[in-house]
C-alpha cells in the first residue's frame, strides 16, 4: 500500500534564562547560528482512502481515525517489504551514469571532454531548473541535459589552500557574451541507444527549460526559450526519435517571459495538462493546455499570483496571495466548473500537504504573534483538528514586539510591506540610529505574516543593542503581479530606490528617529543597493555595509542579467544609468564590502573595480574578503561576519 509522508520540522528554544527582570539578550552566535534551537520532527502517514494518519511528537506514537479524529489503537498488520530497488540515474564526472534495481552501474555518455558537461543543471539554475536528469515514468528511458560550454569565457578564482595557491578557472557567461549551447539526449535503457531532441527554434543559446515526460513515457514537452528571453515556444518531441511533433502554443512578453515550472499532467486524463504562467493575464496563474494544441485556458478567476500545490481528481490545489501579498493560503478549484473555494481561515502563512484522495490536507500555519500551528482539515470544510501548536520559543528573552505595516510604493499603485523593530526599552522621546536592511531583487520576499514576520535573528539582536531595524519590500519583488514584479526591467535599483526611499521618509517623519545615523545593509542584490542607495543619497545614508555586491550589470552572467537589463547594446542607457562605477565619487559616507574571494555568483570583478574606481576618485573605503568562501559566508565564519557587520555599525553609525 503506498504512503504518504509528511515530515514537519518543529524549532523550538531551549534557552534557559532568569527571572524576568534579568532576562539577557541574544548573544551574536545565538543571533546568527541559533546554536541553541532544538529540533524535532512530527512524521505523518497516510494510508491510500486518508482515513487513517499517525503522527509522533517527542518520540511518542499516536493513531487517529481522521474520519473521527478520535485516538485508535496501534495497528497490528505487518507491513510488506518488497525487494530493495537500487534503480537511480546520476551525473559524475560530468558524465550521465545509472544504477539498475540490481546496482549494477551503467555509464550512458563517454564524451570526456573539456567543457561539455551532461547530465547536471544548466542555466545557472535559472526558468526553475534543478535537475539536468529526467527519467521516464516507466523507467526505460532517462533524459538528459548536455551542455556544451566551451565558448564560455573561463573566470579565475585563487584557492588560497594549496601551498603556492592554485587557479581554478570556472566557466562564467557574461552579459552580452558567448553563451552555453544547450541540448536534451534521450538514452533507451533496453536499446543501449541515446537519440538528441531535434530543436531548431531561435538560435543556438537558446533555453531548454522545464522538461516534462508524457504519462506513457514516449513523448516529452520542453519549454524552449530564446535568449533574448521575450519569445516561448511550448514543443513536444517523439522520445524515440527525438523528432519535434509540433508546438502547442507560444508566449510573448516585450520585456521578459520566464518560465518557472514543468507541466503538471490530470492524473484521469492524460491529454490535459497544467501550465503555469504570468505573462498572460498579468499575474501566476494556473492554465489548462491540450496535447493536442491551441490556447490554454485560464482556470482561477482571480487577479492574484498564485502557485499549483496538487492535483487531486476534479480540483486543483493552489497557494493564493489574493488575500494579501503578504499572507498564502490554500485554495482548490473544480476543474470542471471552475469555482474556486478558500480552505484556510486562520490569517498568516499556510504551509500545506494533500492526502492522495484529497480528503483532509495537513495545514501548518504561523502568523505575527503566533508560533507553528498543525491542523488537520477535511477538504470539504466540515471537519478540522488542531494537533500540534508549539510554544513561543522566545517567550523568556528579551525579544523587541515587532510591527508589520505597509507603505505605499513610489507611484502610488501598491502597498509595500515592512517590519519594524523598535530598540529594547523604546524611549518615543529619545532619538535612535536606523538600520535599512534590504534585498530588493526579484524572487524575494523579506516580509510577511508569518511568524516574527520572516525575522533575520540579527535584527532583533541589533534591536536589543539599540537601534531602530527597518526591512521593507519595493517593487520588483514577488507575490504582487507581473506589473509589480517586471518594474525594474531594464533599470534595476532605480524603482527599487524609490521604494525604499519612501519607507525611509515615512520613518524619518518620526522624532524618535536619529536622522544623522541612519545606516543600510543588504547581500548580493542587496550589496548593490546598499552602494546604490549610499551614492544616490549620501546626505541620508551615513554608514552602510554591502556583501558581494553586483557593481556593473555587465559583468554579471547572461541568464539572470539579460533576463532584467537586457544588454549594453540594447540598452546603454539601462547599464550607464545602474553602473556603480561611474558613482564611487559620489560615495561619502562610510563603506564596507565584504567579499568571498571565491565567488562563483557574484565574481570578485565586480567589487575589486569599485575599489579601484574609489582609489581613482579619491574616496576613501573599508573591504573585507573572506578567501575561503563564495557568494555567501556559511559556517562558523558567519559569526566572523556578523560580528564584523555589527562592529562597522557600532563603531561607524
Amino acid at each position: 500500500m503506498r504512503k504518504f509522508i509528511v515530515q514537519i520540522i518543529i524549532m523550538t528554544c531551549t534557552l534557559t534564562v532568569q527571572a524576568q527582570n534579568e532576562r539577557r539578550l541574544l548573544t551574536m552566535e545565538e543571533a546568527v547560528l541559533n546554536k541553541d534551537i532544538k529540533v524535532q520532527d512530527i512524521g505523518f502517514k497516510w494510508d491510500l482512502g486518508g482515513a487513517v494518519y499517525t503522527y509522533s511528537l517527542d518520540k511518542k506514537e499516536h493513531y487517529i481515525d481522521a474520519r473521527t479524529g478520535k485516538e485508535m489503537g496501534k495497528p497490528t498488520a505487518k507491513t510488506k517489504r518488497g525487494k530493495k530497488d537500487n534503480f537511480k540515474a546520476f551525473s559524475r564526472d560530468c558524465e550521465v551514469w545509472y544504477t539498475d534495481k540490481d546496482s549494477v552501474e551503467h555509464q550512458i555518455t563517454s564524451f570526456n571532454q573539456k567543457g561539455i558537461v551532461c547530465g547536471e543543471v544548466v542555466s545557472r539554475n535559472e526558468f526553475g531548473i534543478e535537475n539536468g536528469i529526467f527519467v521516464s515514468p516507466d523507467r526505460s528511458r532517462i533524459a538528459f541535459y548536455k551542455k556544451d560550454e566551451s565558448r564560455v569565457t573561463l573566470f579565475p578564482l585563487l584557492d588560497i589552500t594549496s601551498r603556492t595557491g592554485t587557479l581554478q578557472e570556472i566557466r562564467y557567461p557574461m552579459n552580452g557574451m558567448e553563451s552555453e549551447i544547450i541540448t536534451l539526449g534521450v538514452y533507451d535503457i533496453g536499446k543501449d541507444t541515446t537519440v538528441w531532441m531535434d530543436v531548431t527554434d531561435f538560435d543556438d543559446e537558446r533555453y531548454l527549460t522545464n522538461i516534462t515526460w508524457g504519462p506513457a513515457s514516449d513523448r516529452i514537452y520542453i519549454q524552449v526559450l530564446d535568449r533574448t528571453q521575450k519569445n516561448m515556444h511550448l514543443n513536444v518531441y517523439d522520445a524515440a526519435s527525438g523528432k519535434c511533433l509540433g508546438t502547442l502554443f507560444t508566449e510573448h512578453d516585450d520585456r521578459y517571459v520566464e518560465p518557472q515550472f514543468p507541466l503538471t499532467f490530470l492524473p484521469d486524463d492524460h491529454d490535459r495538462f497544467i501550465y503555469q504562467t504570468n505573462v498572460r493575464d498579468g499575474y501566476w496563474n494556473l492554465y489548462l493546455g491540450n496535447v493536442k494544441g491551441g490556447e490554454p485556458k485560464r482556470i482561477v478567476k482571480t487577479d492574484a499570483d498564485i502557485e499549483l500545490v496538487d492535483v487531486k481528481g476534479n480540483y486543483l490545489y493552489y497557494y493564493s496571495f489574493e488575500v494579501s501579498p503578504a499572507e498564502r493560503h490554500l485554495f482548490r478549484v473544480n476543474i470542471r466548473s471552475g469555482k474556486a473555494q478558500r480552505l484556510t481561515r486562520e490569517s498568516g502563512w499556510h504551509t500545506c500537504q494533500i492526502s492522495p484522495d484529497g480528503s483532509f490536507f495537513i495545514d501548518t500555519w504561523s502568523e505575527l504573534n503566533t508560533p507553528m500551528v498543525v491542523n488537520i482539515i477535511q477538504t470539504d470544510g466540515k471537519k478540522s483538528k488542531e494537533i500540534y501548536r508549539a510554544k513561543d520559543p522566545t517567550a523568556e528573552l528579551n525579544f523587541c514586539p515587532i510591527e508589520l505595516g505597509t507603505i505605499k510604493s513610489a507611484d502610488g499603485r501598491y502597498d509595500n510591506h515592512y517590519r519594524l523593530i523598535r530598540p529594547i526599552d523604546f524611549d518615543p522621546s529619545k532619538k535612535y540610529p536606523v538600520i535599512l536592511y534590504v534585498y530588493g531583487g526579484p524572487h524575494s520576499q523579506l516580509v510577511n505574516n508569518s511568524f516574527h514576520a520572516y525575522l533575520r535573528t540579527w535584527e532583533m539582536y541589533m534591536a536589543q543593542h539599540g537601534y531602530v531595524v527597518f526591512v521593507m519590500d519595493n517593487r520588483g519583488t514577488q507575490y504582487h503581479g507581473a506589473e509589480y514584479e517586471k518594474a525594474i526591467h531594464k533599470q534595476c535599483g532605480q524603482v527599487e530606490m524609490e521604494d525604499q526611499m519612501e519607507g525611509m521618509r515615512w520613518l524619518m517623519s518620526h522624532d524618535w528617529v536619529d536622522k544623522d545615523r541612519i545606516g543600510v545593509h543588504g547581500w548580493s542584490y542587496g550589496g548593490f543597493m546598499t552602494i546604490s542607495l549610499m551614492v544616490n543619497y549620501p546626505d541620508v545614508f551615513k554608514v552602510g555595509v554591502a556583501g558581494g555586491p553586483v557593481i556593473d550589470w555587465k559583468w554579471y552572467e547572461v541568464m539572470y542579467g539579460e533576463r532584467y537589463m537586457e544588454t549594453e547594446k540594447t540598452n546603454p542607457k539601462g547599464f550607464e544609468k545602474t553602473s556603480l562605477i561611474p558613482r564611487a565619487k559620489d560615495l561619502k559616507g562610510k563603506l564596507l564590502i565584504c567579499q568571498g574571494a571565491i565567488d562563483k555568483t557574484v565574481v570578485w570583478e565586480h567589487s575589486l573595480s569599485f575599489v579601484d574606481a574609489c582609489i581613482k576618485a579619491g574616496v576613501q573605503l573599508d573591504y573585507f574578503p573572506y578567501p575561503t568562501h563564495e557568494h555567501n559566508v556559511r559556517g562558523q565564519e558567519r559569526v566572523h561576519l556578523m560580528q564584523k557587520v555589527t562592529d562597522y555599525f557600532n563603531e561607524k553609525l
